[in-house]
């Protein structure tokens, strides 16, 4: 079972606050924390993240030992990711829309891909499903509400997904796609969902509902492989 603590925007450009951010999402039990690389990343853009801001995310995610992980949305953010020899990259929905020949050169350098599907109309994915390739469910909408998802997958195990990337508010959704088989969680992160820098933070778990989100959906995960 993995939990992804999608810090994204939630640095509001502030990359000290990426450090606490980090911090709190190690304390509330995420096995990985992501960011976006190649979105609102120009010059004094909100996400600008330069070669020194990647050295020192991952200096920071090593300190608290929690791996890092960055959505790569353009050729021109995996060019400077690939400098820093990282195994595992997410495809964010967007990405996939607009850019799938990204998906595939990836695919083909040996990359461990987690990929959204949230905006993917085809019946087949961008690239073959296997153990270098894991698909998330998603719903692009910010936030989605429990109208929204009715479509969500009954049985993770019986689809093609491994996992979930939530953008609704709260955490019973991706406790339900727990329960339905989902081993992958992603959720937005946040220290304040009142913020109104960006629309993510609406939508985020604080720490206080990360750490219920993870101790909850380990429980089920158990429990499920036990055979209840």
């Amino acid at each position: 079972m993995l939990f992804i603590a999608e810090i994204g925007l939630n640095h509001n450009g502030n990359f000290d606050l990426a450090y606490e951010l980090i911090r709190q999402a190690k304390a509330s039990g995420a096995d990985i924390v992501k960011f976006q690389l190649g979105w609102r990343d120009k010059p004094g853009e909100l996400n600008h993240i330069t070669y020194e801001v990647i050295r020192n995310l991952k200096k920071w995610s090593a300190f608290f030992d929690i791996q890092l992980l960055f959505s790569i949305l353009t050729p021109e953010a995996y060019e400077m990711a690939k400098k820093y020899n990282f195994d595992t990259y997410k495809i964010a929905s967007r990405t996939v829309k607009e850019n799938p020949d990204l998906i595939k050169k990836m695919a083909k350098d040996g990359h461990n891909l987690i990929i959204s599907l949230g905006m993917w109309e085809r019946k087949t994915p961008p690239v073959p499903k296997n153990e270098k390739v894991k698909y998330l469910w998603c719903k692009s909408l910010y936030p989605a509400y429990p109208w929204d998802l009715v479509d969500l997958p009954k049985d993770f195990k019986k689809s093609i997904y491994d996992g979930y990337s939530d953008h609704s508010i709260g955490i019973e959704i991706p406790l339900i796609a727990i329960a339905r088989g989902a081993e992958i969680i992603e959720k937005h992160f946040t220290l304040d969902k009142s913020d109104r820098s960006i629309r993510d933070h609406v939508l985020s778990a604080t720490p206080h509902e990360f750490e219920t989100m993870v101790n909850i959906g380990r429980t089920i995960n158990r429990s499920l492989k036990l055979g209840v």
